[in-house]
Parts: C-alpha cells; sequence; structure tokens
C-alpha cells in the first residue's frame, strides 16, 4: 500500500467551493489567479460564489494554474488538492515508516542470529 497518494472521493463541494479551495490551497490571491487567467477578479469572484461558470477552455487553463485535475475540478471525483505542508507531512512521515521497516528487519536479523548462537551454544553444553 503506498501511502502518499492523494486520497480520491466524490466531493460533493460546488464548482466555486472546490475553486476557491484549490486556490488557497495553492496559495494564490484572488488578483494573481485572475491575473494568470486573463480574466477580472469579479469574473473569478464569480465562479467561486456560483454566480456563474467558466467555459471549457478557462476551466482547463484554471485546472492548471492551481496544479489540479479538471475532473476534480469540474465534478469534484479523483484526486483532491492537497496543501504543500500536508504534502510535506505526507513525506515526512512516509520516510519515518521507512526508516522503522528498516530497524525492524535489522532487529529481526540480529534476534534470529542471537537464536542462532543459542541453538549452538545449548549443543556444546550438552555434549
Amino acid at each position: 500500500m503506498n501511502v502518499m497518494t492523494a486520497e480520491i472521493y466524490d466531493d460533493d463541494d460546488t464548482l466555486g467551493g472546490r475553486i476557491t479551495r484549490a486556490r488557497d490551497l495553492a496559495s494564490l490571491t484572488l488578483e494573481e489567479t485572475a491575473s494568470r487567467l486573463g480574466v477580472t477578479t469579479e469574473t473569478l469572484a464569480e465562479w467561486e460564489t456560483d454566480r456563474s461558470e467558466p467555459r471549457a477552455n478557462k476551466v482547463m487553463t484554471l485546472a492548471g494554474v492551481l496544479g489540479i485535475s479538471p475532473a476534480w475540478l469540474i465534478s469534484g471525483t479523483g484526486d483532491a488538492p492537497q496543501s504543500q505542508n500536508m504534502s510535506i507531512a505526507v513525506d515526512e512521515m512516509t520516510g519515518e515508516i521507512n526508516r522503522l521497516r528498516e530497524l525492524a528487519a535489522q532487529v529481526t536479523a540480529c534476534v534470529e542470529s542471537l537464536e542462532s548462537r543459542l541453538v549452538t551454544l545449548t549443543r556444546a553444553a550438552h555434549d
């Protein structure tokens, strides 16, 4: 099982809610995002409050700017965006788990070696 995969679920938020959430997680302001999309801040604000919807070409551009999949943006299905801090925390925790697995393997090898030596000593003591 790979613990680094993003959580996949159906997001029942609105398109506007998903745009806002993805923009926040990308640490972009309304103005920065609107500028990158070539739209006014008012237009982007209307999308985020579900008063209007972007055209298909803007949805694709918006997904690219926000670093998310168009499918999640449109329908809420698939990989949800994660914050930068969450990604860092997941990476660190995965590293710790891998380190602990390596240590567990080393401990198991040491226990097996000691058991083998004990068997040898026990046999020698009985001979």
